[in-house]
């Protein structure tokens, strides 16, 4: 993990690798960047939408804007900016 900038400009690099089988026990509110490098994941949304992503697919949410939480049957490695 590595952080970029200062104040409200701070980011936060990291690679994270979700094992097959790993579901969040909670609903995330801070907002991110992920590309998945490898593997899949599936992100529930609180109003029920579910976004797939896949090898070298991408998606962003803002802060506060919607509750999400991920889980994964393969697992996967992701490379998120938040």
């Amino acid at each position: 993990m590595q952080y970029f900038g200062e104040g409200k400009s701070r980011v936060r690099v990291r690679l994270i690798e979700h094992s097959p089988s790993y579901v969040s026990d909670h609903w995330c509110i801070k907002g991110h960047v992920i590309f998945c490098t490898k593997g899949a994941m599936d992100t529930r949304l609180k109003d029920g939408r579910v976004l797939e992503v896949r090898k070298s697919m991408s998606y962003q949410v803002a802060d506060d804007a919607e509750a999400h939480s991920p889980r994964t049957r393969t697992g996967a490695t992701l490379f998120i900016l938040d």
